[in-house]
């Protein structure tokens, strides 16, 4: 089949509207030159292109998006998933999938934490699984030259063209998909799945010549391979919601605002010089102004300095987007530095405005995780009948004020045996993780009969004279 140039550059309506945001989350998320190559900084009236130029590489880039997505993603991946394979368990392939996933040397743990981060950055990041083609006539010899599936991440921003079509069962099914997979100087190349077959096109970057297609090879499987991971879904199908909707706007605004604190530190120790074109004078400090004799009094050079007054309120305005940045993640209690004045209740509420959102994602990474693993099974002629549990709540609490509670609740002195062992069970649970050493404690507060604090009575015997 030959392409036009146009086929090849036709966009998906979405693609368009979404491309410029996707290049906006993603500058802002690397932060350093990639965001100051974005001009995101505010020109001043009459600045001149050297003097924003020079005011971009002076002005330092606070980065929370980043940090942000980094909570999330240590949160997500502290408690590992069970993952039961069933047929796979057996596949002699499977533990060099595990190992290297993507034929890079990236293990499996590793590949899915780049695509959740590429997935919270744009909201959604695909995850391609192919099979290089090989001459191999059996299973033996494919194991032996190490054939086997791998996958690949595909961000948003290379994937320029897709359809769903909707099955008489009503499912919708992916059906075409166009990846550009390498961007050259003078040729670009993109992929082209269909459900029969799947087209490698080069295009030259520069000229009207048309496309060549350089390989054709049938789609085996029937189906596109490639799975969606979503940050959080949206009412359109291939978008998702990035976490950075709105910390990125906010990012911007205190990149602005350092630049200003920046501009003003700098006119305020250092002023500008007025002078007449005929006085000889400098602004530098110990610099002599040298003065006509017949100069008018009224034109004497002076120095045109700011106060200075609103830097503090600059600053103040910085830390009310910081503050609005955490209540729009509920990590404010994470991120803290300093001391933080917040009530119990307004705490517990934002480790579980956290907790359900960390929930949320583990939801959508279970799911696509199981579809992987269908399409990696039917990649081996299997079908997949294993299972992917996620955790569906992530313990966050306040472990510190929790021990203070508890302690504080045993010092009432409730004279009752459960009520004590309880919060002896409590307090373990705590400061102890490893479930075996607290099932240990607990069998040893069970077994204890005395209460810690008291001591059995003795009678009191009177000496005989």
């Amino acid at each position: 089949m030959a392409y036009s140039r146009d086929q090849i550059l036709e966009q998906n309506k979405d693609y368009s509207n979404y491309s410029p945001r996707w290049e906006y989350y993603i500058r802002s998320f690397l932060g350093g030159q990639e965001y100051k190559d974005g001009k995101y900084l505010q020109e001043y009236q009459l600045e001149l292109e050297n003097e924003y130029y020079r005011r971009i590489q002076n002005t330092p880039v606070d980065n929370h998006c980043r940090n942000i997505v980094n909570i999330y993603s240590s949160f997500l991946f502290r408690i590992k998933p069970v993952r039961e394979l069933g047929s796979l368990e057996d596949d002699k392939t499977v533990p060099m999938f595990l190992d290297d996933a993507d034929l890079e040397g990236r293990s499996y743990e590793a590949l899915l934490r780049e695509l959740q981060t590429y997935a919270s950055v744009y909201g959604n990041c695909w995850a391609i699984l192919d099979k290089p083609n090989s001459n191999a006539k059996t299973r033996a010899e494919e194991l032996n030259q190490e054939i086997r599936p791998y996958i690949n991440i595909v961000t948003p921003e290379n994937v320029i063209d897709w359809n769903y079509t909707r099955a008489s069962s009503g499912k919708y099914y992916l059906d075409y998909l166009k990846v550009r997979e390498n961007i050259g100087t003078e040729e670009t190349t993109y992929r082209i799945w269909y459900t029969d077959r799947i087209d490698t096109v080069v295009m030259k970057t520069k000229g009207t010549n048309d496309p060549k297609l350089v390989e054709s090879t049938p789609n085996n499987l029937g189906v596109i391979p490639a799975v969606i991971l979503y940050n959080q879904r949206s009412p359109m199908r291939a978008i998702g919601i990035s976490d950075l909707t709105d910390i990125a706007d906010l990012q911007r605004a205190i990149y602005n605002e350092f630049s200003e604190i920046e501009q003003l530190i700098r006119l305020a120790n250092h002023p500008s010089l007025v002078k007449t074109r005929d006085v000889d004078a400098s602004a530098g400090a110990g610099a002599i102004i040298e003065m006509t004799d017949n100069l008018d009094p009224a034109l004497k050079p002076y120095l045109l300095q700011p106060s200075g007054q609103n830097l503090d309120g600059v600053i103040k305005t910085i830390k009310e987007k910081v503050e609005a940045i955490n209540r729009l993640s509920h990590v404010g209690a994470v991120r803290s530095t300093g001391e933080r004045v917040v009530s119990g209740v307004a705490l517990r509420t934002e480790f579980q405005l956290l907790n359900a959102k960390l929930a949320e994602k583990a939801n959508l990474m279970q799911l696509a995780e199981e579809q992987i693993w269908r399409l990696y099974a039917l990649w081996q002629d299997k079908v997949f009948d294993g299972k992917i549990m996620y955790p569906e709540s992530f313990d966050l609490r306040d472990w510190a004020t929790d021990l203070e509670v508890l302690q504080q609740a045993k010092a009432s002195m409730i004279k009752s045996d459960t009520f004590t062992k309880e919060l002896d069970k409590q307090i373990a649970r705590t400061v102890i993780e490893d479930d075996d050493t607290l099932s240990q404690i607990d069998e040893e507060i069970d077994q204890s009969n005395t209460r810690l604090g008291e001591f059995p009575q003795t009678p009191i015997e009177t000496p005989t004279v």
